[in-house]
């Protein structure tokens, strides 16, 4: 399946705002026209919307059931009615971005694994969804040594999630700092997926990787007005308005 030819043009002609990228020796670009933003922390795009109160829930219960998975993984993937303002230096000037915050619940088996707070913001007219920094802890609270911030040792935003600009092949990194350094391709394209969620059509394909670990890819696959629908094994099992998240960390 692909996108009709009118569709196609359509996305190329929205890829002016990232005329300015510059791509890093190693294919993926890693500086964006920030300046041309007007960031809201709010809104978001078809395949990442960022809707306080929204929440994704996948698991790897198939995965399990087949017999392929060891341990029932759950994540709750929570827009939160919070924000977070983050000042970094972008081509040496001075910028202050009000972020929105999406909280990352994971359990296995059960117990909780992981929690995290992206801070993400998008970015208009484009509406590409650029990702400032995430803070992570453990199930017991103890911070991880993954978490990082733009602003903070040189540290810069990625883009987590182009909007018009959806080509294939299209290569960039998602978090630019000393110790978080993940990295997107486009890979597929006009994908019909079925998960427990649904079928769905037009679907992208993103696979994640990151020069701190060789070898280790993640695959992503999002839908139009849905978001994230497959994280490797895990599925979307559902799709919840104005949800509280696990932890009741919604204030």
């Amino acid at each position: 399946m692909s996108f009709p030819k009118r569709f196609a043009v359509l996305m190329l002609a929205a890829l002016a705002p990232w005329a300015v990228a510059i791509a890093q020796q190693d294919g993926f670009t890693d500086q964006f026209p920030i300046a041309a933003c007007n960031f809201k922390s709010q809104g978001g795009n078809a395949y990442l919307r960022l809707n306080p109160g929204r929440q994704l829930y996948l698991s790897n219960v198939r995965c399990v059931a087949d017999g392929d998975c060891d341990e029932l993984v759950e994540l709750w993937i929570t827009v939160l009615p919070k924000t977070r303002l983050i000042r970094f230096v972008d081509q040496g000037k001075m910028r202050w971005v009000r972020t929105g915050v999406m909280q990352e619940f994971e359990t296995v088996d059960g117990e909780v694994e992981e929690i995290s707070y992206n801070y993400l913001a998008s970015c208009e007219p484009m509406n590409d969804v650029y990702y400032f920094g995430e803070d992570v802890e453990d199930g017991d609270g103890n911070p991880l040594p993954d978490a990082w911030l733009a602003g903070r040792d040189g540290a810069l935003p990625g883009i987590l999630m182009p909007d018009r600009a959806f080509l294939l092949g299209a290569r960039y990194y998602q978090e630019i700092a000393v110790n978080a350094q993940d990295r997107g391709e486009h890979t597929a394209l006009g994908l019909e997926i079925e998960v427990p969620a649904g079928v769905f059509q037009n679907c992208v394909e993103v696979i994640e990787t990151t020069p701190l670990e060789p070898g280790h890819e993640s695959l992503k696959q999002y839908c139009p007005n849905v978001g994230l629908v497959r994280d490797d094994d895990l599925e979307l099992m559902a799709v919840y308005k104005n949800a509280r998240p696990p932890g009741g960390d919604d204030d």
